[in-house]
């Protein structure tokens, strides 16, 4: 069985001879396995022997064809049309519980989370006659899915689903805040949400003047507000600090009482550790399939995903698993010059005042940069970039060149990728080294023909990322890089971030909510601490094992080191082994 995706916004025909077409060797009764109807290229995949000729020949690499086993074409649950994603089975919900779906963008769990919902009917892949939902029915009788889907189709049971996409809101929906909420809290439940999500800011102001994690917040509230049986979250993280997305994981599984049940798609592990009972696990090809896994168990199935290798299916779908870091790195022996160096700095922004403490950054060295969103991050990074001048203090690099890469990255670039990083990187860019430390592992090589205005958020992200890694700079300041990346994606991004900083013997600093990607990057941490909005402090670069103490402690977590794959879990609030690390003041494992 053979899956072919032609990606429509690649596909050239008009400035294209269609070598496709003209290599083609599965010709039968005339007819060719690809063919061009109205200016789009279309691969007949019963005809399609999944050679691969046609996709190493494309000159716009828009043909993808991949093989599968024959077994699968009965699990088929949805396919957009001819030659787009298919999607094979589905997560299973649980009364009671938080099931936690795990897999790279473009997998399908937004897809899966919406058809459970009942937003999407699957067509089985009969796109063309999709079939009823009696028929629906029907392929999954004997299965527990079937009493699922019937209850939702006959409206026994009712489901809240809140969207991947929250900076979309304000265009669906207007007035204050509050009174938003007050119309949908049909639980009763409205004030305990305002203190837990810290919401009391932001009730009489209008959705359109929200930033992207006051969306989420306000987001994640109007779904727990509501009465339901099903609540499905899609990233909930997304845009929020880590203080934020505890909180919001706490509301969350609190949504588990009386039976219901929740399903929340995440790429942050140590949310999705914290927040879920079961793991489903998508794996495939991205854009192109994906396959929903049997369930696991939390530990056991982000173990799975962090091998590649999953036993009981024996599918192997990384060629190699991710490594952590045994113990917290060592802090760098001391160099008698250091590349920056800065005095006290001090800011202000109206009622908003910034105080950060000296500190230095030595060669080879990463600076993780942690703190709660509003307490001065951004401002910081800007000052060492320039961007910003100190009211008191001063930045300290003499002739030390920086790279840059912001927050907010709308309209930060323009043109065709290949065109940007050609720029960036100058003659780099035809070296080796650079296909290898940066194109390969942020996966840009299908994006260098597109032009940025045309890119997802996760895209343009990793564009941004390559860009400021690309520039020939002693020094690499980046501004959340994590945002809208999945699992992998973070963790080639820090693995390609550390590798760059040790090989050319520069340095980085990197502001970053995501803690288990601050544990596979940093060297030494600064930790932010204050009131968003109105106070930041920034303290000295210190060691990460001292640093993370300090935040986990101001948050009250406790983390633990998994025993196979040493990654930072986090120990469940009231556990014995939470409650065993604060009474001794280790919350960052040893």
């Amino acid at each position: 069985m053979r899956v072919a995706v032609v990606e429509e916004e690649r596909c050239r025909p008009d400035k294209c001879d269609l070598v496709c077409v003209r290599f083609c060797p599965m010709v039968r009764s005339r007819r060719e396995a690809i063919r061009v109807e109205g200016g789009r290229a279309y691969v007949a995949e019963p005809l399609c022997s999944g050679c691969g000729i046609c996709v190493r020949k494309c000159p716009f690499q828009a043909l993808k064809v991949v093989n599968l086993p024959d077994e699968l074409g009965s699990d088929l649950i949805h396919r957009f049309g001819p030659n787009t994603f298919a999607l094979y089975r589905l997560p299973t919900p649980r009364r009671g519980a938080v099931v936690g779906l795990l897999g790279r963008n473009g997998m399908g769990k937004t897809l899966a989370l919406r058809i459970l919902s009942g937003e999407v009917t699957p067509n089985l892949g009969s796109f063309s006659n999709p079939p009823s939902r009696e028929e629906v029915l029907r392929s999954f009788a004997g299965l527990p899915l079937h009493d699922y889907l019937m209850d939702i189709y006959e409206k026994r049971l009712k489901a809240v689903y809140k969207p991947q996409y929250v900076d979309l809101i304000p265009k669906a929906v207007s007035g204050r805040v509050g009174e938003a909420l007050s119309r949908l809290d049909e639980r009763g439940a409205l004030k305990g949400m305002v203190e837990a999500l810290e919401l009391e800011g932001l009730l009489d102001r209008s959705f359109d003047v929200l930033s992207g994690g006051e969306l989420q917040r306000v987001a994640i509230a109007a779904a727990a507000c509501r009465e339901a049986d099903v609540y499905l979250f899609d990233e909930p993280s997304s845009h929020l600090d880590i203080y934020q997305r505890m909180n919001a994981a706490k509301v969350i599984r609190s949504l588990t009482a009386d039976g219901r049940m929740v399903l929340v798609a995440e790429h942050d592990l140590a949310v999705l550790d914290y927040l879920s009972d079961d793991i489903f696990l998508f794996y495939g090809e991205p854009g192109v399939y994906g396959i929903v896994s049997k369930v696991h168990g939390v530990r056991e199935g982000i173990n799975i995903y962090i091998r590649g290798y999953i036993p009981d299916e024996n599918i192997r779908f990384r060629e190699a698993p991710i490594a952590f870091h045994v113990k917290p790195p060592t802090q760098p022996p001391a160099r008698s010059r250091p590349l920056l160096r800065w005095s006290e700095l001090r800011k202000s922004y109206g009622d908003f005042t910034l105080s950060v403490e000296p500190g230095e950054i030595g060669e080879g060295e990463v600076i993780g940069v942690l703190g709660k969103n509003g307490v001065g991050k951004t401002t910081f990074v800007k000052m060492l970039a320039g961007l910003e001048t100190p009211d008191y203090g001063s930045v300290i690099c003499g002739e030390v060149k920086m790279s840059y890469k912001p927050q907010y990255l709308t309209g930060t670039m323009e043109g065709r990728v290949e065109d940007i990083l050609k720029e960036a990187a100058g003659r780099r860019y035809e070296e080796n080294w650079f296909a290898a430390e940066v194109i390969e592992p942020l996966n840009l090589k299908r994006l260098l023909e597109r032009d940025v205005e045309d890119l997802s958020g996760g895209e343009l992200q990793r564009v941004a990322i390559a860009r400021c890694l690309s520039t020939k700079a002693e020094i690499y300041l980046l501004d959340e890089p994590s945002a809208y990346l999945d699992v992998e994606e973070r963790l080639s991004m820090a693995r390609a971030i550390r590798r760059i900083t040790k090989m050319n013997g520069s340095t980085a600093i990197v502001v970053e909510h995501d803690i288990v990607a601050q544990d596979f990057i940093a060297d030494r941490l600064m930790v932010f601490t204050g009131q968003s909005g109105l106070k930041g402090l920034g303290g000295r670069p210190q060691r990460l094992e001292e640093g993370m103490n300090s935040f986990l402690k101001e948050m009250g977590v406790t983390f633990r080191r998994d025993p196979d794959t040493k990654r930072p879990r986090v120990n469940k609030e009231g556990s014995k082994l939470d409650r065993e690390q604060k009474r001794e003041g280790r919350y960052y494992y040893v």
